[in-house]
């Protein structure tokens, strides 16, 4: 029997919360996907399993299906996330050494955001070369700050989910289908599709596709990119064999193929100065004040 999992609905994927408050698609995109990339960054730096990290990807994504930027910071709703996934996956996490590596990796962020106005190259790219990490004072009020911050998203993420906290991931699921298509012993392939699952958290479509339609987008890219043919001719297409349907598959192709454009220095410095709620406010005045 298949294992059901929450998607989204199709009001939902209209018209989010972040775009009824006025946050455009594209930068809604890059925010939920640089949220990621630092729940990433935080796991690694914690030593924390792929599982955790991945299944707190998911909740992150599900999270702005019901919830709206402009209320909750991507920054704090990653870091609820990540410490809720560590309970589920049964490798927690001590709150101080999260808080910790979040508040270095905003520091950065910060960092990086300053020092993107400047002429070099290298800081044009988002170089943190010559940042020095200073750690907080243990009786000062930013740590308090921040574990009220992660005590509420991860109490925000129960409670706008339902407690509806159930992840899937695909990775088992990817090693059966390769070995059907004959693909298993090819290592690079295998690696290839595995990142190809493992960028694909930095989207939204965990919280709007089935597990095997994104694993057979993540085996299509794979073989368009390393030139491995496929039987794709009716009555029986590869990816009919996993219950896929072509358009879908395209579709989650797409999400993943957009992570990789090219954004500019000014993209980039509006993603990392819009990591709180305060921010992502403030640059919706600014734009209100534009357009009046």
């Amino acid at each position: 029997m298949a294992t059901l999992y929450p998607l989204a609905s199709i009001s939902q994927i209209e018209k989010t919360p972040s775009r009824e408050d006025g946050i455009p698609e594209d930068l809604e995109e890059d925010l939920r996907a640089y949220g990621c990339k630092l729940i990433h960054e935080a796991g690694i730096l914690l030593q924390q399993k792929q599982v955790a990290v991945a299944a707190a990807q998911i909740l992150f994504q599900r999270f702005w299906f019901v919830s709206s930027m402009k209320q909750f910071g991507v920054g704090d709703v990653g870091m609820g996330a990540l410490y809720l996934a560590s309970k589920l996956e049964e490798c927690p996490l001590r709150m101080r050494d999260l808080i910790n590596v979040y508040d270095l990796l905003l520091q950065r962020a910060q960092y990086t955001l300053k020092t993107s106005s400047s002429a070099n190259a290298d800081h044009e790219r988002g170089s943190t070369t010559g940042f020095h990490y200073h750690p907080m004072s243990y009786f000062g009020s930013t740590f308090y700050e921040l574990k009220d911050a992660l005590v509420l998203a991860e109490m925000q993420i129960l409670k706008r989910l339902g407690f509806n906290v159930h992840v899937v991931l695909p990775y088992g699921t990817l090693i059966s289908y390769l070995r059907i298509l004959g693909l298993d012993k090819n290592g690079e392939f295998c690696s290839r599709a595995w990142g190809y699952l493992n960028d694909a958290h930095q989207t939204p479509v965990y919280a709007l596709y089935q597990i095997p339609t994104i694993i057979s987008a993540a085996i299509l890219l794979s073989a368009r990119h390393l030139g491995v043919p496929l039987p794709d001719k009716s009555p029986m297409a590869w990816w009919e064999l996993f219950d896929a349907n072509w358009e879908d598959v395209w579709s989650v192709s797409g999400y993943i193929m957009r992570l990789y454009r090219e954004r500019t220095p000014e993209e980039r410095k509006r993603v990392l100065g819009m990591v709180t709620k305060k921010e992502v406010r403030r640059w919706l005045d600014e734009e209100a004040e534009r357009q009046r």
